[in-house]
This record gives structure tokens, sequence and C-alpha cells, in this order.
């Protein structure tokens, strides 16, 4: 219900553009190098057709394969919402991690609860319980959606950043169900949510008529190595050439904004 919702919502508040490595539509088990990524990144990428948002189509549509991980990069509070309506498009019903706060907001945490997503209690005794539920999830068929970096970044404007550092619970999960991770970068939601309190109100208040670009690439997917460290930086670097791809149809398309035309934008490096 979250997915189906998130994707009847999104064309209120902004215009989603999807777009793909090639290689995202074949086996995972042939991408098992993130440097296959950056390289399809740089050459061609397939745009997936939509009535309202896209006239480019393709005849080979990327697939997200049923117990695979998309690792998304997370840079806003509606930046789940864009994530959640692309993967609907793709035919993807993800079960999400998320910080337990959530499902303590009246609603949100019922449904939450009722759709199997799994709360991570971070900082406490309970917090590998989430992999074990997401190990289980997989193991069931369904595609797990993470966050690598496991928070938001600081900073309070509008700008992109390139993804933070990953926590290992990403690289752990992926040794211990042998699961492909599925790249995902996302740039313009925080056009729609960012700064303080009251900027992120008025930003979703004056979205639906400014409809800012928003923009998801799909990588191919991989498999990561045994050594936690080396499968934690594979990852970041795979979801990094996912977000650098669509901070650039971002701009290709002009929704970069003053502060990214003056050096704050996809080549930014966190303050």
């Amino acid at each position: 219900m979250l997915s189906r919702t998130a994707a009847l919502l999104l064309p209120v508040f902004g215009h989603l553009r999807i777009t793909a490595d090639p290689a995202s539509a074949s086996d995972p088990a042939s991408a098992s190098d993130p440097a296959s990524a950056s390289a399809a990144t740089d050459t061609a990428t397939a745009t997936i057709p939509d009535t309202a948002d896209s006239t480019d189509s393709t005849d080979t549509a990327p697939t997200v394969a049923p117990g695979s991980i998309v690792a998304a990069n997370h840079t806003s509070l509606a930046d789940p919402v864009v994530v959640l309506a692309a993967l609907h498009r793709l035919g993807a019903r993800p079960v999400v991690l998320a910080t337990a706060g959530l499902w303590r907001i009246p609603l949100l945490g019922t449904l939450l609860r009722h759709e199997g997503h799994i709360a991570v209690h971070r900082g406490t005794a309970r917090a590998a319980e989430s992999l074990d539920a997401a190990a289980e999830a997989l193991a069931a068929g369904r595609v797990v959606l993470i966050y690598g970096e496991g928070g938001l970044p600081r900073r309070r404007d509008s700008g992109e950043l390139p993804p933070g550092p990953f926590r290992s619970g990403l690289a752990r999960l992926a040794h211990a169900t042998g699961a492909p991770v599925v790249p995902l970068g996302q740039a313009g939601s925080r056009r729609l949510t960012s700064g303080g309190t009251a900027k992120q109100l008025a930003g979703l208040a004056t979205a639906p008529v400014r409809r800012p670009g928003l923009y998801v690439h799909l990588g191919a997917p991989l498999h990561l190595p045994a050594d936690t460290a080396e499968a934690t930086a594979r990852a970041h670097h795979a979801v990094t050439a996912a977000w650098t791809a669509a901070s650039r149809h971002a701009a290709s398309h002009g929704a970069a904004s003053p502060r990214a035309a003056a050096g704050h934008g996809p080549e930014a490096t966190r303050p």
C-alpha cells in the first residue's frame, strides 16, 4: 500500500524520471564488479517510459529480481517516497529498513507493521534484529530497500550531496544471504524537503506549483565480496555512480539550482 500510495501522490509534487544502466535488465549474476556500473553510466542509459513523465523508451525495461537488496542514497525526508514510487513503476514492492521512530507515528506505524517493513533500532542491543528480519524477507523472495548511510546529511539547503560513508549492515546482509545488490541513486528530492521544519513544510506546500524534477537511476546489480570493509567500499562506489548518473540527468534537464551552478551540485563534497 505504501508503494502504491507513493506512486499515486508523487506526481502531484514533482516530475519523476527513471533511468537505468542497460545491464540492470540482465542476470544479476553477470554483474559482479561495480566498475561495470560506472562504465555503463558514462556510455548509455535506458529511460523508463511513463505516459506523464517521459517520452523516451527502451525495448528492455530494467527489472529488480526477487530476493534483491536495493541500496539507495539518502538525502531528504522525501526521498523514500521518490524511491518507492520509482520501484513501484518497475514492479517492485520492497520491504524497507527504516529508523524505529517511524513506528511510533500514528497510522504510519500501523501501515509499516502491517506491510512487514523492518524497524532499525540503532544504537541498541536490538540493532542486529533488523538484519535477521531482512534476511528472512530476502529468503521469502521479497526485495529489501536499505539506506547504506543510515541517516540524513547535515546540509540544510536544497543542494545535492554525494552519498556519505556507509555503515557495515548492507555488506553484512549481502554476505549472509548471498543476495545481489542493486545500486540506486536519486537526486532532486531535496527540492521537495530540506532544511528546518518550517522550510520543509514550505517546500511541500509549494511543490505542486514548482513541480521540481525528481531523478532516479538504477545501476547494474552486483555481488559483494565476503570482506566487510571491501564490500562496503564497493557498495558505496556503486551507489555513488548511480547518484552521479541521476544528478547528471537532473542537470541536463535544467534541474540544477543556482547553488549547483555555483559549485555546490553533483561534484560538491561534504562540508
